[in-house]
Order: C-alpha cells, then structure tokens, then sequence
C-alpha cells in the first residue's frame, strides 16, 4: 500500500468515527441506554420508537403534533406544551389613578363565573412599567393557587385589589354603537329575541375596535350591525338609561 493509499484510509477511518460518535450521541440523547449500544450490532435492539421525557411535572396543554407526521430539531414549533396548573398567572389592567394603592406581594381576591360567591385569594407578584395611553391602564400580574384544578386557564376574572374591582375589558366593534342625543347605545339581545337599547360609557377607541367602560357586562350578546328598523321589527320600546 502507498503513503497516499494509507493517508486515504486514516482519512477515512476518522471521518466514519466521527460519523459513528455523532450518531451515538444522537441515539443516547433519545435515551437509549448506553449499555444497548455497546452490544455488538447483531444484538442491540433499537426500534423506531422513542420514549421523550418532559423536563418539567405538568400538563399538556397544547399539542402541535399528529400521529404519523415527521418531525426534526430544525423544527421552530414546539412539538408539546407543558405547563404547571397547580398556580396560575392572572393578568389584569389597573387604571392609572389606582395605582398608589398597589403593591407587590399584596393579596387580591380574585373570582369567576363560574364559582359565584367563591373568592380565590392571588398575590400580587409583577407591576407593569408602562402606562397604556391608549386607555391609560397598567398590567398586573398576580399568582393564585388551583391544586384542585377548578380554575383554568383563560378563563375571566374580576380581581378586587384595595378596594378596587379589576374587571376583564369588554371590546366591541365600532359598527355595533349608535349615537343619538350626544350618547352612545348599544343593542342588548336577550333570550327569545327580546332587544333592549342600552346607553354605554365609551372608555377608548382603537381603530375600530371600541373598549367600554359602562353599560354590559361579560356574556352579554348585542346586535353587531343594529338600526333603528332592526329595534322597532322586534316590537321592544325599552330603553337604557346613562
């Protein structure tokens, strides 16, 4: 054999190590035992199927795979989502003129819909930095325990910080208000198709989504596009007062 043949077959030989060391890194970070792959090849038993271990105790929360889809690490979406519920994180907006009366570490009952007459105490744990101009409210986060899993995430909250009820925004479309007599009004929908016109305080306009103060609360269904035909078909003469 040449000096050249020879220099070829190391070249060789370190480029397959190297190959070699790499897959077995990638076969021992699936968890492969490391005792597997040191049998000879005609004994290991490696199949196709993989057990992955979440690096965290938790849910899943969100699943962005499905059976059969190949998947790789140049993949930018997280495959699974997984999340601690036993204490979650509720975001409220607190006006502007409140916030003297706000601390970290301050305890505020929050509740929901679905638990009426039930208070979950959460802690006051991040304070925001900036001021909405929009609708000069600042975000606050606070922690509150749910080992017993009745609370889940995104659901509505109302928190009562100093004495201060911190209510969920409610949002419509601009085309869902008439404007009569210097007011603003809205068309409430009840059950059997009862309307009912209801006067609103507007608390900020965004583009055309319109953020409201007073006059509905969560749950409520109105009519998107409304008219004074539409309030006088459905044979109602009742009215809001501000």
């Amino acid at each position: 054999m040449s000096l050249k043949d020879l220099e070829h077959a190391e070249n060789d030989l370190n480029r397959e190590r190297a190959e070699f060391k790499q897959a077995k890194g990638r076969l021992l970070s699936l968890r492969v035992p490391a005792a597997e792959l040191s049998k000879p090849l005609a004994q290991q038993q490696i199949t196709s199927r993989f057990e992955l271990r979440s690096p965290l105790t938790g849910t899943v929360v969100e699943r962005n795979v499905t059976p059969g889809q190949i998947v790789g690490p140049a993949s930018d979406t997280p495959l699974f989502t997984v999340a601690n519920l036993d204490r979650l994180q509720v975001v409220a907006d607190v006006y502007e003129h409140d916030l003297s009366g706000i601390r970290v570490g301050a305890v505020a009952p929050m509740t929901v819909e679905a638990y009426p007459g039930i208070e979950f105490p959460a802690t006051i744990s991040v304070i925001g930095d900036v001021v909405d101009p929009a609708t000069r409210t600042i975000k606050i986060r606070a922690s509150v325990s749910n080992v017993d899993r009745r609370l889940k995430p995104e659901m509505f909250a109302r928190v009562t910080i100093a004495g201060h009820t911190m209510r969920p925004k409610i949002v419509i479309p601009k085309q869902a208000i008439l404007e009569r007599s210097g007011k603003q009004w809205v068309v409430v929908q009840h059950d059997a198709g009862r309307l009912e016109e209801r006067a609103i305080n507007i608390d900020s306009v965004i583009g055309n989504q319109v953020t409201i103060r007073e006059g509905l609360t969560t749950g409520e269904r109105i009519l998107l596009t409304p008219s004074t035909t539409n309030h006088l078909a459905a044979g109602d003469t009742s009215a809001g007062g501000a």
